[in-house]
């Protein structure tokens, strides 16, 4: 076998479990092996981890970390489903993992229970072939961007708020913008967090969904991406928006990869 293909053998559990992704041409046993050994790193076990993790277990996604320091709150259920009324006051990370296992015992999770620090964050990132990121507030929204794109790796972000959410892709290289390119200034932001907005728990679950197909898509190089493009959707509307995001070329990170 050629050292560009991926080991193509499958156990009958295995191919059970994939069947409807095998049977897809455009995926077939060759992707599914391509997602076994493929890692994703998901910042925040909250309402938008919560699909995305769920999904890219499901999916066969090989080695998936989960980075979270917080606990979970009663008030956390409304929209976070990757847990239980019995997980309160426990930690995010290690929950997460219980349940991400029990969903895929075939592929392996892993737990980073800490906070996000422009210190840890290449660790982190570098161990992994692809980030999503669903944190909550703009400072780490702005270190996990900045890193992905100086270690080069791709970025699938995300972001919800009340009845609305909006998603994008980010690649390093080939003239494409950067998180900053969309946001260049959070302090230019009156963005409220979900605990002083509120927020529609289902919107988290189209938006997360969303995220893991955009991660599985390029894990896959399947279809057309959202790199440089930004999607809009609006619950109350039943409507989704798309629009292009060129380069900046002033942006504080790519410069518009000039």
């Amino acid at each position: 076998m050629s050292p560009d293909l991926p080991d193509l053998t499958f156990t009958d559990d295995a191919l059970s479990r994939y069947s409807r992704h095998i049977l897809l041409p455009e995926i077939g046993a060759l992707g599914q092996a391509r997602l076994r050994e493929s890692s994703v790193l998901v910042i925040g076990a909250g309402g938008l981890g919560s699909p995305v993790g769920l999904y890219l277990a499901a999916a066969g996604v090989g080695r998936i970390g989960i980075v979270d320091d917080d606990h979970v709150e009663l008030s956390n259920l409304q929209r976070q489903i990757l847990f239980e009324t019995g997980d309160v006051g426990q930690g995010k990370a290690d929950s997460a993992v219980l349940r991400l296992k029990a969903l895929n015992p075939e592929i392996e999770i892993v737990p980073h229970p800490v906070r996000v620090t422009e210190e840890n964050l290449p660790d982190l990132i570098g161990a992994y072939d692809l980030v999503c990121d669903g944190s909550d507030n703009f400072p780490t929204r702005y270190a996990v961007a900045d890193c992905c794109w100086a270690l080069g790796k791709t970025l699938v972000s995300g972001a919800v708020q009340r009845f609305d959410g909006t998603l994008s892709t980010f690649v390093p290289g080939r003239g494409r913008p950067c998180y900053r390119c969309l946001m260049p200034d959070a302090e230019q932001s009156e963005a409220l967090s979900c605990g002083q907005a509120g927020i529609f728990g289902a919107v988290t679950g189209v938006i997360g969904s969303l995220m893991a197909i955009e991660a599985l898509k390029e894990l896959l190089s399947l279809g057309q991406g959202l790199s440089g493009r930004v999607l809009v959707w609006s619950a109350l509307n039943a409507s989704f928006r798309r629009f292009d995001l060129p380069p900046d070329p002033e942006c504080a990170c790519c410069g518009g990869e000039r």
